[in-house]
């Protein structure tokens, strides 16, 4: 197995820009790999873009428009609002079908082609949205899928499965790129970049989780 090499599943967000800069830590080699699902704001895959030109990381945006056909959804539709409250009884309606099932897949089918095992996500069970597919299960079971599929041996890291957002801003802290993620990443479905919006369900998620962040680790 290599072990110096890593493809990293990269929006250009909070989340994921925290795993690219983990994964630098622990692999001789990361490359970025972003997909283009015909998202309302393109702003991201152009934040992505510059986060990779910036700090030197190969990227790549592959073209995932079809998912937009099969699974309208709130990031993808300006006729769709998105939920500013998770309706009860149903997943929100920014939950977009298949998307993460999809990108591992293909990070999967690049990451063999250059012989790399490892792929690294930012999903998460403890802040967990309504999203099924950031399950600690699902991803379990695509690693065992994936192997099997391709006779082939993934490992799959989550970094951030087990901790929140103060955890995930202490992560970004702790690794020296805290002003990078703060400043530089679009977490907002507004498409506005650093602090955001502010009032859809990413921006409060990402804001408390910073509030949590300075009150916990930065005042002690």
């Amino acid at each position: 197995m290599n072990k110096e090499k890593a493809v990293v599943v990269f929006s250009g967000g909070q989340d994921s820009t925290t795993c690219l800069f983990w994964a630098r830590k622990r692999f001789k080699e990361v490359i970025a790999i972003s997909f283009d699902y015909n998202q309302k704001h393109k702003l991201e895959l152009e934040c992505a873009k510059e986060i990779c030109k910036k700090y030197d990381i190969e990227h790549h945006i592959l073209d995932m428009k079809l998912l937009n056909q099969l699974a309208p959804n709130s990031l993808t539709r300006n006729d769709i609002e998105v939920d500013v409250e998770k309706p009860e009884n149903e997943l929100p309606n920014s939950f977009v079908d298949g998307r993460n099932l999809l990108f591992l897949t293909f990070v999967a089918v690049f990451a063999k082609q250059k012989g790399i095992n490892h792929i690294v996500t930012g999903v998460s069970e403890s802040d967990f949205s309504g999203y099924p597919d950031c399950r600690d299960v699902f991803i379990k079971s695509t690693n065992v899928t994936l192997n099997l599929a391709m006779d082939y041996e993934f490992v799959i890291h989550t970094p951030l499965m087990w901790i929140d957002k103060a955890e995930t801003w202490k992560m970004a802290y702790d690794l020296g790129v805290l002003d990078i993620v703060k400043n530089e990443t679009l977490t907002c479905y507004n498409g506005i970049k650093g602090n955001g919006c502010g009032h859809c369900p990413a921006c409060k998620l990402r804001k408390n989780g910073y509030l949590k962040f300075k009150e916990s680790y930065l005042r002690k």
